[in-house]
């Protein structure tokens, strides 16, 4: 067996971040070659991920960035909220998130595929999770284009990274509205931008949701047209950011409180981990 030094083990640990007793019995079983040693753990580690595939990536952390036109949010999952906060765990968000910003991703599969140093996101995010034993995913990327943008992160809890995130893109001088109503948008979770984005598919089952709920209350028949329509709009109302109150003042609709800062809303997204 060969004699494994101190100094090697630490120069191990330090690079990949592994434990001091599989560190050892690597070294031990590659004779003290720490490139075989290397191998050994990551070989390791792959088998690892293959047993976590199917566990539960519930925590996590969304970030998001923008730049030059362009604002890129992302949300990656782990196990449990002691990974979340693992400063591993979030150097690896920061990469990630810089690759897929990089290459203007809009999906899981094209975040994946994109270049960090040299290895796929996808392939840094499986060496990462050997290392760090749990499973980590990329559960949700998108970039949106436009003229400006507000970016709101949200804690919910204070010990741990952010975990609701919301990007606005828009167009006009008051940031600070913007980055209210993104503000806004964590907290009342729309659907659509306009009506015109609400599926006719989904507009459709909600008109015979309510023309049903509105028969079975007896409603008279002459009566039941502008009833629907206005069960139909308040459904609007829960789901179209332009048509929801306004949190700070219900009063308004964000369309209303747009207008009036002078200021379009030209898209957004919203994560939060574990949605």
């Amino acid at each position: 067996m060969a004699n494994v030094s101190i100094a090697d083990i630490k120069t191990l640990r330090e690079q990949l971040g592994t434990g001091m007793v599989d560190t050892k019995k690597a070294l031990e079983e590659a004779d003290g070659d720490l490139e075989k040693a290397i191998e050994i753990l990551r070989l390791k580690g792959a088998k690892g991920n293959a047993k976590r595939a199917d566990r539960a990536a519930t925590e996590g952390l969304v970030a998001a960035t923008s730049n030059d036109g362009r604002a890129t949010i992302i949300e990656l999952a782990c196990e449990t909220d002691f990974v979340a906060k693992n400063e591993k765990f979030l150097a690896l968000a920061d990469k990630v998130l810089a690759a897929v910003a990089a290459v203007g991703a809009n999906s899981v599969e094209e975040a994946l595929a994109a270049d960090v140093d040299g290895k796929s996101v996808a392939d840094t995010i499986a060496d990462e999770a050997a290392v760090i034993g749990e499973k980590i995913e990329v559960r949700g990327a998108t970039t949106l284009t436009g003229d400006a943008f507000q970016i709101y992160l949200h804690k919910t809890n204070k010990d741990l990274p952010a975990q609701v995130g919301v990007v606005v893109a828009f167009s006009g001088d008051d940031a600070e509205t913007a980055r209210s109503i993104a503000q806004h948008i964590s907290f009342a979770a729309p659907e659509y931008l306009t009506r015109d984005e609400v599926p006719t598919d989904v507009v459709d089952k909600e008109r015979d949701i309510v023309t049903e709920i509105s028969r079975s209350e007896g409603k008279p028949e002459a009566a039941l047209p502008k009833i629907i329509e206005g069960r139909v709009n308040a459904f609007f109302k829960q789901v179209v950011l332009l048509d929801q109150a306004y949190a700070k003042d219900n009063k308004l609709s964000i369309q209303k409180v747009a207008d009036e800062a002078g200021i379009t809303i030209t898209g957004f997204e919203r994560f939060k981990v574990g949605a």
